[in-house]
């Protein structure tokens, strides 16, 4: 007799089962852990790992770079299909948000007169290289008959900061999705390489240690490629190389902002082309999507500030160090798996031949400027 009255209301029980305990509530509250989407755990965890353990190999082989080992991994990772898909949110999120924290914690090692230690004439070469670069890449990529907006987007990452640049100039330049990506990709793989060129060419042209330092800030495009670039060559020069990437770094705002207004002065000078570009940006949601200067910067800048000031405690300072590198570390890893070869095959040999060109036309004029000032 006790089995019957369940079975009479099974049917009751079964209508009331799907009201009654909702399992998706309870599986979907614990989506974000200390306010991170949990989907991204496993991929930074393993770039956290993998950073960890290259940093540990230049402290166990000095003459091995951690950060370019890191790079390198991750890229031959990505080429041999060894990054599942449960890795990819997690990768692509540490190689934008541990790649800012990394360099805003960098801003701790530095101090005001850190940053005002440019000379006129390395300012006067640093001012030649971005106008060269950007007006170059402009050229060329008419030459070789890139389109406009993939130009514009080149010579602006190239010669400014990478792939915050290419985000800042997109929403000007109306660009689409799959050229944003191209100009991204094509700032990762020549960036990635002069991490290797820059410290390989200071040793063999014999370089002292400043001038190597401002040769990576002045021609190499993320902030993170240069911090690999420069740390590799010494200490010194990668203080004065961040100098020099943050001095190109606030050349991005008026550039932007110089590139808009002649755009909206020549679509006002045809009504249909000012009508079709509101057209193509309703409600103008893509423009202004990426702030001028990218917000780790202003944080790098108040890093600076609070070291300056004093008001990081001595005890803290030794610290910093190792958890700055273990981060740009975990970023170089990140970003190497960002670098998908196969996929710039597939755009054409002239986006590819347009960012050789812009990286050696910025390298070239660079340490022409720098060896010409002594």
């Amino acid at each position: 007799m006790p089995p019957a009255p369940p079975s009479d209301r099974s049917p009751d029980r079964s209508s009331d089962h799907r009201p009654a305990a909702p399992p998706a509530p309870a599986a979907a509250a614990p989506r974000r852990l200390l306010g991170v989407d949990r989907a991204v755990l496993p991929g930074a965890a393993v770039a956290l790992l993998v950073g960890a353990a290259c940093v540990g190999l230049t402290a166990a082989v000095p003459v091995l770079p951690g950060l370019l080992v890191a790079i390198v991994l991750g890229a031959v990772a990505r080429s041999a299909g060894l990054i599942p898909a449960a890795l990819e949110p997690g990768l692509a999120w540490a190689g934008r948000r541990v790649l800012r924290a990394g360099v805003v914690l960098l801003g701790l090692q530095l101090s005001v007169g850190d940053l005002l230690g440019l000379g006129a004439g390395e300012v006067v070469v640093l001012l030649a290289t971005v106008t060269a670069t950007f007006a170059t890449t402009l050229w060329l990529g008419r030459l070789l008959g890139v389109g406009r907006r993939l130009t514009l987007l080149v010579a602006t990452g190239f010669s400014i900061c990478g792939a915050a640049a290419v985000a800042a100039m997109s929403p000007v330049a109306d660009a689409e999705e799959d050229e944003v990506a191209t100009a991204v990709a094509l700032v990762t793989v020549y960036g990635s390489l002069a991490i290797l060129v820059v410290p390989l060419a200071a040793g063999a042209l014999g370089l002292a240690d400043r001038t190597a330092g401002l040769w990576a800030g002045m021609s190499v495009h993320e902030v993170a490629q240069v911090v690999a670039a420069a740390g590799t060559v010494s200490a010194a020069a990668l203080s004065v190389a961040v100098v020099a990437k943050l001095a190109r770094v606030v050349l991005l705002a008026p550039l932007v902002a110089g590139v808009g207004l002649v755009r909206r002065r020549s679509a006002g000078g045809a009504g249909a082309g000012g009508a079709d570009a509101g057209a193509a940006d309703p409600g103008g949601s893509r423009r202004g999507a990426a702030p001028l200067v990218p917000l780790f910067v202003v944080g790098f800048v108040a890093a600076v500030v609070v070291r300056s000031a004093g008001l990081v405690p001595d005890a803290v300072l030794p610290a910093v160090k190792p958890v700055t590198t273990l981060l740009l570390g975990a970023a170089m890893t990140a970003l190497g798996t960002q670098i998908h070869l196969g996929r710039l095959v597939r755009t054409g040999g002239r986006p590819l031949a347009l960012g050789a060109a812009a990286t050696v036309v910025a390298m070239t004029v660079s340490l022409a400027g720098l060896l010409a000032i002594g």
